[in-house]
C-alpha cells in the first residue's frame, strides 16, 4: 500500500505486532457499510463516475456474500479488515477498487466502523436487558406476596415479598438500558469524511453519509473524528455497572441456591455436578456471571490505560482499543444470555422463605412503629422499648408474636393487644404502603407499569 516511499518490505516480527486482521475482521461488515456509503457519496459529488461507483457497489456486494458463508479470504499480508477488503476488491474489479479511498484515511475509516460496531451491540445489549427484565417481571408478578426476609450485611432486618426483590433488580437494570441508550445517542455522530486528521480538499458531502450509515449528524472537528474514542469508553463503562449488577443478583443466587439458605431451585439447565461428589448440584452459570465483572472492568481498564496519554491525533496505540471492548461485550452478552434463563428458571422454595421472613426478630421495627404511631412514643424512646422487647423474647425462644402480652406490658404497661397486628411477617410488609414500599398492592401497581413499559 505504501511501497512508494518503502523499498523493503517489514520484517516478520514487525508483521507480527503490526496486524490486526485478527481481530477487527469482526468488523466487516461495518467496514462494507462505510465503504458503500462512501462511494456512493463520490458518485454523487462527481468525484468519482457512475460506472466506477457501479462496479464497486458490485464488488463490495460480492465480497459481503464471501463474508457470510465464510468463503472470503482473509490474509495477515493486507494487515487489516480495511486492506483485505481493499485487495479483494481489486482481485474482483480491478482498477476502478484504487478509486473507492479517494477523500478517505484508515483513520476515519476504522473511526467509523468502530463506532457502528460499537452502537450495534449497544442495540443489542437494550434488546438483551429488556428480555432480562421481563423475566424477572414475569416472577414478580408470581410472588406479589411470597414473603422473604430482607437483608442488611446479610442478617435478616425486615421481611418482604419476592416479587419486591425482583423488582429491585428489574429497577437496575432499567438504568442500564438507561446508560445504553444515553451512550448510543452521544456516539451517534460520523467520523467518516474526516480523512486522515485535518479534512480534504475534496467536495465530499459528509452529511451525505452520515445519513446513510444512520448518524444523527458528521462529527464537528476532523482532529477529534479520528482521535475520539471515549465512546468505547462509556460504552464499557455502561457494561461495567451492568456487569456489576449481574454479579449482585448472581451472587444472591449463589446464596439462595445453598442448603444453608434453601431460597430457591435451578433446574439441571443451569447448575453442574461435582466429578467426586455425587450429591452436589451447582450453581455453576451464577458463579460465572459474577466472575464475568473482572474481565469487564479489566477492558475498560485497559482501553482507558491505552488512551490516557496520547497526543492528537491519530496513534498505533490505537489499535489496542478493539479487542478489550469485543472480548468485554462478549463477556456481557454471554452473562445477559445466562442470568435472563437463571431467573426464569428459578423455583422459589415458598415455605422457607417465609419461614426466614419472620427469623431473627425481623418485624423489630414494626413494634417500633407501632409504639410510635399508636402511643406518641418518641421514636428513641420506642427503640429502646422495643429493643428490651427484643431481648425478653430471646431469652424465652419465642419470637415476637408468640410473646405473651403480660410479658410486653413488664416493659411498658401502656402496650395492648392491638400490638399483635403488625408483628407477623405478613403484616409487616401489608403496612409498607408507602411508595416504593414493598406492600403486596404496591408489587401489583409496579407490575403493571413495567408490563405496559417492557
Amino acid at each position: 500500500m505504501w511501497g512508494g516511499r518503502f523499498s523493503d518490505k517489514p520484517s516478520d516480527i514487525m508483521q507480527a505486532i503490526n496486524v490486526s486482521i485478527g481481530f477487527d475482521q469482526r468488523m466487516a461488515h461495518q467496514d462494507l457499510r462505510g465503504s458503500k456509503a462512501h462511494a456512493n457519496m463520490l458518485c454523487a459529488q462527481n468525484i468519482i463516475t457512475a460506472t466506477d461507483n457501479e462496479a464497486i457497489q458490485n464488488g463490495l456486494d460480492e465480497i459481503l456474500i464471501e463474508i457470510n458463508n465464510g468463503t472470503f479470504p482473509f490474509r495477515d499480508e493486507f494487515e487489516d479488515i480495511h486492506l483485505n477488503v481493499e485487495a479483494r476488491l481489486n482481485e474482483i474489479i480491478g482498477e476502478a477498487s484504487g478509486r473507492l479511498h479517494t477523500a478517505r484515511s484508515r483513520n476515519d475509516q476504522v473511526a467509523t466502523d468502530f463506532r457502528l460496531w460499537v452502537r450495534d451491540a449497544l442495540d443489542d445489549f437494550y434488546a438483551q436487558i429488556a428480555g432480562l427484565q421481563k423475566a424477572l417481571l414475569a416472577q414478580a408478578e408470581a410472588n406479589t406476596d411470597t414473603l422473604m426476609p430482607g437483608f442488611t450485611h446479610l442478617q435478616v432486618a425486615q421481611p418482604v415479598c419476592f416479587g419486591h426483590h425482583m423488582l429491585a433488580y428489574l429497577e437496575m437494570f432499567s438504568r442500564d438500558r438507561s446508560r445504553f441508550s444515553d451512550c448510543r445517542a452521544r456516539m451517534n455522530e460520523s467520523p467518516l469524511g474526516a480523512a486522515a486528521l485535518a479534512g480534504t480538499p475534496y467536495p465530499i458531502d459528509r452529511e451525505m453519509t452520515a445519513a446513510a450509515l444512520g448518524f444523527e449528524r458528521p462529527m464537528a472537528n476532523s482532529l477529534d473524528a479520528v482521535s475520539a474514542r471515549d465512546f468505547a469508553l462509556e460504552a464499557l463503562s455502561a457494561a461495567t455497572i451492568c456487569a456489576t449488577h449481574l454479579s449482585r443478583l448472581a451472587e444472591e443466587i449463589v446464596i439462595w441456591t445453598s442448603a444453608q439458605f434453601n431460597f430457591i431451585s435451578l433446574s439441571d439447565k443451569f447448575t453442574t455436578g461435582s466429578s467426586i461428589m455425587p450429591q452436589k448440584r451447582n450453581p455453576d452459570a451464577a458463579e460465572l456471571v459474577r466472575a464475568k465483572v473482572g474481565r469487564i472492568m479489566g477492558s475498560l481498564t485497559a482501553l482507558t490505560i491505552v488512551m490516557k496519554g496520547l497526543p492528537l491525533a491519530y496513534s498505533k496505540d490505537m489499535q489496542e482499543d478493539k479487542e478489550p471492548v469485543f472480548e468485554a461485550f462478549d463477556a456481557l452478552s454471554l452473562a445477559l444470555a445466562a442470568m435472563t434463563g437463571m431467573v426464569a428458571d428459578m423455583k422459589p422454595n415458598k415455605e422457607n422463605l417465609a419461614k426466614s421472613a419472620g427469623a431473627a426478630y425481623s418485624t423489630a421495627t414494626d413494634l417500633a412503629d407501632w409504639l410510635v404511631r399508636t402511643l406518641n412514643m418518641p421514636f428513641r424512646e420506642a427503640h429502646h422499648v422495643t429493643g428490651t422487647i427484643v431481648a425478653l423474647a430471646e431469652g424465652q425462644g419465642k419470637p415476637l408474636h408468640e410473646l405473651a402480652l403480660t410479658d410486653m406490658q413488664t416493659v411498658h404497661a401502656a402496650i395492648h393487644q392491638g400490638v399483635f397486628d403488625v408483628l407477623s411477617p405478613s403484616a409487616s410488609v401489608a403496612s409498607r404502603t408507602s411508595f416504593g414500599g414493598t406492600a403486596p398492592q404496591n408489587i401489583v401497581k409496579q407490575v403493571a407499569y413495567w408490563k405496559s413499559v417492557l
